[in-house]
This record gives structure tokens, sequence and C-alpha cells, in this order.
């Protein structure tokens, strides 16, 4: 108890100095109470304690306002809002890779002034483009405007970004690459494995498996996308996204209790089990602090279960708090930190007492042996961690992102026996492709399974209106009032049973009377759940075989162009629209989650809202052949697209008019442009020399126009190429730079397609263009990615259906 009071002690100066500007005499308050120690004798405890705690609390609260309010010019937001700068500094953390941007955390050295260069400390989230990459270690001259963080309507994101230590931000400043390889080096290992792992994983799972499999395995949530977010959001089932305390809370408990399950309680293996793998766990998603914080604390946790002294552990999650907090007094109002220390509470404090009901409930109903028995008691002790976390967390969940599930603990509950596979499955997957590919993409089709469950628990869940409600912002007092009603409800609870002579509901040991039938044999725990994921997989896998009709997507990627062509086992992919994640989920939604191969890449030319897809595509998938025209292009993606199709070693071909590539089964592919002579001073050469192609297979044809422009349009007319077609890929997402009414009436098509995005700044497709295409084809007739989303074709030469995906 000595240890819990001064370290809330230390807590609350901390808390207490993150608002206040209390100067360090005050802390000589703590010399009050002395003199009572020649009075009372008999209390003198308890008054060396209130002494000490006056010391510690007012010295924390002196120690957090210096740390978290004092600028001056040794600072590195002293410079906010001042206009452009120059900083030396190093990428500190693994960078955060999202869909169109990264976000690199950048600890400052030096910022020039007008007197020169000056030593400065502090870290910047600075925003640059997801090309070029960087890495931890480097060491960049950036040049921009430091900006204070703003406030984005209800969401403070100053405050967020404060709780992490960052003061200031960097929107797209210019870069210079001076260095690299100068952060520490085993961190800088981790973090080059972990990118390792998440690139394997990526190769052999469709999305948005993948990016599900790199956020609950690695930590990486970049590219999770948002709908995906909101269905465990919705579903109350968030935490199995942030690897955080309460995450690896959970995990603990389920850890435990499986671990039971399949080596009982001799030499205390299942206490191992559920150490190791949580720090297993911690060091594959780059020991990220947030990580560390949490499984310190769950390992405290476990800690007093191999002692078997449950109650000393709050004493050292405390106390760790305290060290924490003392190390980085800005934590104390991080979100992630808070939900590590209450869910570890939550296990210590109601993880029993769910678990001693759920028991009796199982002794009463169906036994204490028996292979029924076992399972239920696994399943009890599931929910019962689950819902120890939950109930311990939601206040503070409701009270930072403004949401409270009603399903959380169910969700949590169907969830949950598919954590350890995703885990264990996940991480071996990303291991073994280190160095057999193949085997990792057996053993990720196994992770696939477990993901896709989660998914559907997720999804399912979270679609009634009744799943969840959005709250907005709470009081803070809530959040207060109701953890004092639960303590006060624990303490009683705690009191209650003392007075009955029984064993304390507060004590989370595990207790030697509740036996545990292991009739199933370990063979039949270990194999029989393999064996029915893998029926179910080969299953499915029969059941989505190609058919040999021809199948065309026009993919819905935002503003760009993307289409798939599948016959049989074959893809042609042409663009990849301007979005990673985009074509990412678009190609796991069309094609087969066995199937990572595409056997042409089609580049028609080298704008981003074509190309930026293609080299997610590249990382991800095992290209056949690139085709692509020779064009001069200066930017970072091109070069990126180059340098991937070196270093995989793909068959490159230069586009020209006249090739010809068969599919099979008389489908046949021909390059229409570009001509043998690049067509030069046009509006815009890159586009006007852009790859056409014309697909035929019986009396179905599509023409694949491009962007290209009126020039183009006149020289394939000129040069009478084949272009009548059953449906139309209209050129440039709809401009009125191109369709002119001279091309459309040579290409005859009977249906048009437009790849747009919705609301696009460039007004695409033009009135003109639309107004045109439904004079000549009928308004049903036309179809467009930013209202149907994703558009498909299938014949099979003679007829001819059409799916929209919305």
């Amino acid at each position: 108890m000595i240890l819990i009071y001064l370290s809330c002690a230390w807590v609350a100066g901390i808390f207490l100095g993150s608002n206040l500007n209390l100067p360090l005499a005050l802390s000589l308050t703590g010399l009050i109470p002395l003199p009572l120690l020649f009075f009372a004798r008999r209390h003198r405890k308890p008054i060396i304690l209130a002494s000490l705690g006056l010391f510690i609390f007012f010295g924390a609260a002196a120690y957090s306002f210096s740390s978290l309010h004092i600028v001056d010019e040794n600072s590195l937001h002293f410079y906010n809002d001042r206009g452009s700068v120059e900083i030396k500094g190093m990428v500190a953390e693994d960078p955060d890779v999202r869909d169109k941007n990264t976000r690199l955390k950048l600890s400052a050295a030096e910022i020039k002034l007008e007197k020169g260069w000056q030593e400065v400390e502090g870290t910047a989230l600075v925003f640059v483009p997801r090309y070029p990459a960087y890495k931890y270690g480097d060491v960049l001259l950036v040049a921009g405007e430091l900006q204070t963080p703003p406030q984005l309507d209800d969401f403070d994101y100053k405050g967020y970004l404060a709780h992490q230590g960052i003061y200031a931000t960097m929107l797209y400043p210019g870069i210079e690459v001076q260095g690299d390889g100068e952060g520490f080096k085993p961190l800088e290992w981790l973090y080059s494995l972990r990118s390792r792992l998440a690139q394997n994983l990526a190769k052999v799972m469709p999305e948005p498996q993948a990016s599900l499999a790199q956020g609950i395995v690695l930590g990486l949530r970049g590219n999770i996308p948002q709908t995906l977010r909101d269905d465990f959001a919705r579903s109350g089932t968030a935490h199995l996204l942030a690897i955080s305390g309460l995450h690896l809370g959970i995990m603990a408990g389920i850890l435990l209790s499986l671990g039971i399950w399949l080596f009982g309680r001799r030499y205390y293996l299942y206490v191992w089990l559920a150490l190791g793998a949580i720090w297993l766990y911690a060091l594959i998603t780059g020991m990220h602090p947030p990580v560390v914080r949490g499984a310190i604390m769950a390992s405290l946790f476990l800690i007093a279960e191999l002692l078997g002294r449950q109650r000393s552990a709050i004493t050292a999650l405390t106390l760790a708090a305290a060290v924490m907090v003392s190390i980085s007094p800005y934590i104390l109002g991080d979100a992630a930190f808070q939900l590590s220390f209450l869910a570890m509470a939550g296990l210590v404090f109601l993880f029993p007492i769910f678990r001693s009901l759920g028991r009796r409930a199982i002794k009463v109903t169906l036994g204490e042996d028996g292979a029924a028995a076992s399972m239920a008691g696994v399943a009890s002790d599931t929910l019962s961690a689950s819902l120890g976390a939950i109930i311990a967390v939601w206040p503070v969940v409701a009270y930072y992102f403004g949401i409270v599930s009603f399903v959380g603990p169910l969700a949590t509950f169907l969830s949950l026996p598919a954590l350890p596979g995703i885990i264990v499955l996940g991480a071996l997957t990303g291991v073994l492709g280190l160095v057999a590919l193949p085997v990792a993409q057996a053993i990720g089709w196994l992770a696939w399974l477990f993901l896709s469950y989660t998914m559907v628990i997720a999804g399912g869940l979270a679609a009634p209106s009744v799943s969840s409600i959005e709250v907005g912002s709470i009081d803070a007092a809530f959040v207060w009032g109701y953890y004092l009603v639960l303590a006060a409800a624990i303490w009683l609870r705690s009191n209650w049973e003392k007075l009955a002579g029984s064993v304390p509901g507060a004590a989370a040991r595990l207790k030697s009377g509740v036996s545990i039938s292991f009739e199933l044999s370990l063979a039949r725990k270990w194999i029989i759940p393999p064996l029915l994921a893998i029926a179910v997989i080969v299953s499915y896998t029969a059941a989505t075989l190609p058919d040999d009709n021809l199948r065309v997507s026009f993919l819905d990627v935002g503003e760009g162009d993307a289409i798939l062509v599948q016959k049989g086992s074959q893809q042609v992919l042409i663009d990849g629209g301007p979005s990673p994640q985009a074509i990412s989920l678009e190609l796991g939604d069309k094609m087969p989650f066995w199937d990572r191969t595409i056997d042409l890449l089609v580049l028609t030319h080298p704008h981003h809202d074509h190309l930026a897809g293609l080299v997610e595509v590249l990382r991800r998938y095992r290209v056949g052949r690139v085709l692509y025209p020779a064009l001069d292009c200066e930017s970072p993606v091109y070069d990126e697209f180059l340098k991937l199709i070196e270093e995989n070693g793909i068959e490159r071909t230069m586009a020209r008019a006249g090739q010809q590539i068969e599919l099979g089964g008389g489908v046949i592919m021909r390059v229409l442009n570009p001509q043998a002579t690049l067509l030069a001073d046009t509006q815009s050469d890159v586009d006007n020399n852009g790859v056409v192609m014309r697909l035929s297979t019986g009396d179905a044809s599509f023409l694949f126009a491009a962007d290209i422009m009126r020039e183009a349009e006149w020289e394939l007319i000129r040069k009478r190429a084949d272009l009548a077609s059953t449906i139309l890929k209209v050129a440039h997402h709809g401009s009125d730079t191109s369709t002119t009414p001279e091309f459309l009436a040579v290409v005859n098509p009977r249906i048009a397609v437009i790849s747009a995005g919705a609301d696009n700044k460039f007004g695409h497709p033009s009135d003109a263009v639309v107004s045109r295409l439904e004079q000549e084809l009928g308004e049903k007739n036309i179809y467009r990615t930013d209202k149907h989303g994703t558009v498909e074709f299938i014949t099979d030469g003679e007829r001819l259906w059409v799916e929209v995906g919305r």
C-alpha cells in the first residue's frame, strides 16, 4: 500500500502540473506534518507518509509543468508559425506509410537562423509524399514552415500529438537526404524486419485481409480501409486493431486459459507461454513505446500469477505507471497509456470475478469433467478476460473516440478465438516468406481464413443500427464518477467475501480446486482444428475456380484508371489508379484469394492517376510481364516503378502499334497506339502517346482509350486503326479534350464506361461529353465508376452481361 500511495501521489502531481504552474517551493509543505512526530509517536508511519506524499506531489507538479510548458529558443516548437525554416534531424521512428502520403517523426538536431545553425530539441511530424521512401535513421535537411497542430472540428489534434511529445508539424517540405543508418542499430534491424514481414503478408494475401493482418500482427494500421475500421469501432472490437494494453491484456487472459487447456498447470508452462508470446509480439511489432508499456504491464500481471500473488499486481502496475510518467510526463494524457493501465486493472480485479461465476455455472450445468466442460471452461475464461478489460476501459474509449458499442463483449468473445490463429499464423507467414514464399502462401491461406472470420463477425455485428451509438464528447466528470462507483463496488464485494469467510474475489489467482478435463488428447487438440480449416479452404477454393468466360472489370479506384481483364486463370491489369489501397482492395475483391499472379501489367502512360497503384501491385503480386510506352517522365513514383521492375527481374516490353497478345480461347488484345513515330508538340505528348488497346472475343470487343486527346484520336482515324468496338472506355475520364464526334462515330460503341472519381476537382466527366454519349448511346448505356462503382462485363463471345458495384 505504501508504494501505491506514493506512486499515486507522483502521478497526481504530474497530472496537476500538466495544467498548473506550481512553484517547486510548495514541496516544502512536506515539512509541515513532521513536528507531529513529537506528539503522536504511535502514528509515525502515516505522518511520514503524509510528509513524503506532499514532497512527491508538489515536486512532480513542478517537474511536469517545466517539462511540458516551458518553451525557449532551444525548443523546436518555439519556431512554430514564423515562416519557412531549415531543420536538420533524424527520422526517429519507422515511417507511417499511408495510402497517399507518409508521416515522419523527425527528431530535430539543428535549426538554421540568421546567425547560423543552432542546436535545438524537439520532434516534428512531417508529412511527405509516399515516394520517395524514407526509413528510420535517415538524416534529413528539410525546408518548410513549422506549424502548430490545428484543432480539427471536435478532435483535439494538438492534444493528441502533444501526448506523443510532438508540438510541431510540417507539410510537404523540400527534403535533402544527408545520411542514413544513424539510428539505434538493434531498433533499425527490428524496423527492417517488420517491414519485410509486412511485405510478405501483402504478397501472399489479398486485401483487406493483408492490411488487417499487418495491423493485428505488426501494428501497422495505416493501410486498413476506413470502412473496415468503422466496422470494428461500431462492433466494439477496435482494440483488436490497436496494439495497446487493452489488446495485450485480453491476450494475456486468453493465453492463460489456452495454455492451461493445452499443457495443464505443471511447471507453470501456461504462464511462460503467455509471457513469451507477449514479448515476441512486442518484438515483431517494432518495440514501439505504447506496445512496450502494454507488454510491461501485462508482464507484471503474469508474474504476479506466476508467484501466486495477484494482489501485488496492482502495486506493481501503479509503480510502473509512476516510473513511465516520470520518464515522459506527456504520456499521462495518452489514450494508449490509460487503456494499458485500465485494461490490466480490469484483469486484476474483474477477470477473477467473472471467471469464478463462469466456472460455477459450468460446474452446475456440465459438471467438472469431460470434453464439454473443458471447452466451456476455455470459452468462459476468454469471455471473462474480454469482459474484465472492456468494462474497465469503455468510458475512456467513449471519451476519446465518441462511440459506445452495445455488442462489444459479444463481438470480442466471438472474435477472440481467431486472434491466436491470426497472430501465430500471420507471424509464421511473414517469417517463412523470408526464406520460402510458396510455403508462406500456404500458411497465409490459413491466416486468411481466420482474418475473414474476424471481418465477418465485426461487419455482421456492426451492421444493425442499434449495435452502437455515437456519443460525441462526454464529460470527464462522468468518467471519474464511473471509476469511483466501480472501485467502490469491487471494494464492497471483496470485503463482503472476507466477512463471509470465502476467498477474496479481488485475487486473480487461478484456483487449484477447479478441475479441467483433458479427455481430448493433445493429438486431437492440435490436429482436428487445422484439418477443419484446411477442409474449409479447399471447399472455398473449389467454389472460386475461374470459368471460361471473359471478364473485364473497370475498377472503382477514384480519379484514375484501372482495368482488370480475366480469362480463365490469366489476369491482365491495365493501369492502377492513384491509390495503392484502392487498387489492392479491388484486386482482392475480383481475384481469387489464392491467386497472387498477374500475367501482364500495362501502364498506358506515367501519370500519377494511372501509375501510383501499380507500384503497390508490383510489390504484392508476381507479375509476368510489363508493357509500357517509351516516354520520358521525371517523378519519384515512376522511378520506383522502373526500379521494382528491374529488382524483380520482370520482362519488359515497350508498347507500339501493331503488337498482339493472345489470351487463349479466341481472346486477342491488340495495341493500337503509340505509333512508331511518337506524336510531338501536342496539347500533352504524354497523354497522346499513351497505350490504346482493343480486346476482342467473338462478337464482343472493348476499346481502352487511355487518356488520349483529339490529336491522337485523329491520328488513329487517319491510320485506319481497327477502332470499332462494343464497349468504349471513354478517354481521359470524360474530359472535353477527348471523345470527339468523329472518333465516337468511327468506334460506334453500344456501351460507354467513364472512369472518374466522385466529386473530383477536375469536373470529370465533362457535361458536353456526357451529353454527346447520351445522344449516341442512350443514358442507360453509360456507366460511370463515380456513380456505379466497379463495372464488370462478362461475355462468352456471343452474349454480354454487366454487373455494377452499387
